[in-house]
């Protein structure tokens, strides 16, 4: 009789964890329509922004390490779906994992706009679209991947990824104002409109420089598989960077300057662009080690990193920016608007 006894408040915490698992599934797409803090929204916005990150470089390490083609077909890897004991089989299939695990604060964002009480329609606009575009990169590494790596497929891929991350990045932005009390009032005077103007020019320009960057790289030794063709000429392709590089270098220099001039008012703003600046250097340092050391695919890698780096700091510098360029405009007109008037 006593062996047969069972405490029935040992049973009862047994089943505590079963039962809360139960009703946090239960519960789940209730919670979905619940208001959202404007809070909890900018951190799942930074979030998506780190994740997309992640998706970056891990799709760097795939071509780098020359595992594109290490799972020849798509969605299975080989035969089946996992892949063999092989290197670079293993490193493709990683990325497939970490671009699947990278989508989730995407997804938690985009629904997450919806969710947050008087957030800009714009700001869930550009979730949205950011939410579209990771999911497009789905089907687009699977053609990717049919076509053998062509260098125009393996291009679009990851134009297409520094468009997502940049819809991220100013959803992040926008979400961090939001949770702070929305816009400041900007003073109306040249400077301000001039550093609003150059600093939403130079996101275009970073962009070029990362993209011409990426061009070197599919030039050069590290295409993504042994027998994969390059994308033109190395050093044509180096010596297009290099331009763009300088180009951007002093453009770059005077928004520093426009910010330092107007720090009591652009103070982030000026700390991002210091960051930047850090990001940059290294570039030189490393883009120039690599280059005397024959390209290794760990270095390279460092400065697709710090690229990726720049390109989120540049557009979230431009898009805090963006409302002192527009600022003068706008008092432009309501200023001749009134003096029509009278």
């Amino acid at each position: 009789m006593a062996g047969g006894y069972r405490n029935p408040l040992v049973s009862r915490r047994r089943l505590r964890p079963v039962a809360a698992i139960w009703t946090s599934v239960r519960t789940w797409p209730l919670r979905l329509l619940r208001p959202l803090s404007a809070s909890r929204f900018q951190r799942l916005a930074e979030a998506a922004v780190a994740g997309l990150f992640v998706v970056t470089v891990s799709g760097a390490v795939v071509r780098l390490t020359d595992s594109g083609l290490g799972c020849d077909n798509w969605p299975n890897c080989g035969e089946t779906l996992l892949p063999a004991q092989e290197f670079h089989a293993t490193v493709e299939f990683a990325n497939r994992v970490v671009v699947v695990v990278g989508i989730l604060p995407v997804i938690a964002a985009a629904i997450g706009a919806f969710r947050v009480s008087a957030l800009p329609r714009h700001v869930r606009v550009t979730a949205g679209a950011a939410l579209l575009g990771t999911m497009a990169q789905i089907p687009l590494g699977g053609i990717t991947v049919r076509v053998g790596l062509h260098p125009l497929a393996v291009m679009s891929h990851f134009l297409l990824a520094l468009i997502v991350l940049g819809l991220a990045t100013v959803v992040a932005v926008e979400a961090r104002r939001f949770a702070r009390g929305g816009s400041v009032p900007v003073p109306n005077s040249q400077t301000v409109r001039r550093v609003g103007r150059l600093a939403v020019a130079l996101v275009p320009l970073a962009a070029v420089l990362v993209v011409t960057g990426a061009f070197v790289t599919a030039a050069g030794p590290h295409a993504g598989d042994e027998g994969v063709r390059r994308l033109g000429d190395f050093w044509e392709a180096l010596r297009v960077h290099v331009w763009v590089s300088g180009a951007f270098g002093i453009g770059f220099a005077g928004l520093l300057a426009g910010l330092w001039r107007l720090r009591r008012l652009t103070l982030v703003e000026l700390r991002v662009g210091l960051g930047v600046l850090a990001v940059l250097v290294a570039q030189l340092v490393i883009g120039e080690v690599q280059k005397e050391s024959g390209l290794p695919w760990e270095l390279v890698l460092a400065h697709v990193v710090l690229a990726t780096l720049v390109w989120i700091g540049m557009v979230a510098v431009g898009a805090r920016l963006a409302r002192h360029a527009q600022v003068g405009a706008r008092a432009g007109v309501r200023q001749e608007y009134t003096l029509g008037h009278r």
